[in-house]
């Protein structure tokens, strides 16, 4: 074992606050994490973990030895990217998230042609609606839609998406098509909701002759898996509020009906955040690149219907 891979690993452990997790991030058994972490420990002659049978702290020493071990992997990764800058052949592995039903609609799908033109490159994609955090998780970068929270991360915008309302036409013969917003709110329609960490209550913003109005919405059902919404739309359950490429089909087919239309919704931003440094590597550019022109084509395909 080399002693960059125990760095790699100990910076891993500090940052997740598990050698399991660690694992499992770097693709590696317990063992094999437990084993590179007491080399470091013996090279260096200190204990840079507490270490009890439920958690595991870092020590003075541990702590000291993080912002240090971070600079080091940093000019190491610095490094490789100016060599591969100067290359047509790029290679190594890059981690990446998403949404979802963005991810599983639109990058996923991608993902086999870029590999294509660049066989050396190994994509790691995370999908999950939750609100990730690039450097803890140690990410190259994450696709999302909406405004991210305040952060030094940068931001590349790559279109647009335009939101619809919708329900099942067997919920609409039930409980009626509403006009717009506040017949929504009047009304009594049960609204399927995504629960993002940390939202107190559930506000959709619309479109109203007097401009963009929040609506704060109430209703039964909430989840974290933005899929789980659209299955309920579809069985009936309530309406959902949706970017129009994850329910295109459905709009097509007539399993979903826009509802509330002189009211649309505002579009939400499509967007990638990356660190200034990840932007360095031409690996982190190239997907970018690759997934703006194929996914922003894409998108706007699907709006088309």
């Amino acid at each position: 074992m080399s002693y960059l891979d125990n760095i790699r690993t100990f910076v891993r452990v500090y940052e997740l606050g598990s050698m399991s997790a660690a694992g499992r991030d770097l693709r590696i058994s317990p063992a094999v994490t437990s084993a590179r972490i007491s080399q470091l420990e013996e090279h260096l002659s200190v204990r840079l973990f507490q270490r009890t049978t439920r958690n595991l702290s870092p020590t003075e020493q541990g702590k000291a030895f993080y912002g240090g071990a971070v600079s080091v992997l940093d000019a190491v990764d610095d490094a490789e990217a100016s060599v591969a800058s100067l290359t047509d052949n790029p290679r190594g592995s890059l981690y990446v998230a998403a949404p979802l039903g963005l991810g599983r609609r639109l990058i996923a799908p991608e993902v086999p042609a870029f590999l294509k033109d660049y066989p050396q490159i190994n994509i790691r994609l995370r999908l999950s609606d939750r609100v990730v955090d690039l450097t803890t998780e140690g990410l190259d970068l994450a696709f999302f839609l909406g405004q991210p929270a305040d952060s030094n991360l940068r931001i590349r915008k790559i279109t647009d998406c335009q939101r619809v309302m919708c329900a099942s036409p067997g919920y609409i013969q039930e409980h009626g098509n509403p006009v717009d917003g506040a017949e929504l709110l009047s009304g009594g329609h049960e609204c399927l909701n995504l629960r993002f960490p940390g939202a107190p209550e559930f506000q959709w913003r619309l479109i109203t002759p007097d401009g963009p109005q929040r609506f704060a919405v109430k209703g039964r059902y909430e989840c974290d898996d933005g899929d789980v919404l659209t299955d309920w739309a579809l069985s009936g359950q309530g309406i959902a509020m949706k970017p129009v490429f994850e329910v295109a089909d459905h709009l097509l087919s007539g399993a979903l009906v826009r509802v509330a239309t002189a009211t649309p919704p505002e579009p939400v931003q499509m967007a990638c955040l990356y660190t200034h440094r990840r932007h360095q590597d031409p690996k982190t550019r190239l997907f970018m690149d690759f997934m703006t022109d194929h996914v922003g084509k894409a998108i706007k395909e699907a709006e088309r219907g």
